[in-house]
């Protein structure tokens, strides 16, 4: 499967909002880069943070590094 050992629980779009929390981004950083609202910015961190059950963005980055999900550089 190309070297990949496991399949993403993130969308891409999900996968750029966290990339961009990573890199110490602001919502509103994030919204204006990827040209959509900072509602939906939001609505994607939402939807991540009950995916992995846990209760806020800070939660969600670290059990996403815990899986692998990303890695810190």
């Amino acid at each position: 499967m190309n070297g990949s050992h496991h399949r993403s629980l993130l969308t891409n779009r999900e996968r750029e909002i966290f990339a961009l929390l990573l890199a110490e981004k602001t919502t509103k950083e994030i919204a204006a880069q990827l040209g959509i609202s900072e509602k939906t910015v939001r609505n994607h961190i939402s939807n991540t943070i009950q995916k992995l059950g846990v209760t806020n963005r800070s939660q969600a980055i670290i059990e996403l590094l815990r899986l692998e999900e990303f890695k810190l550089e």
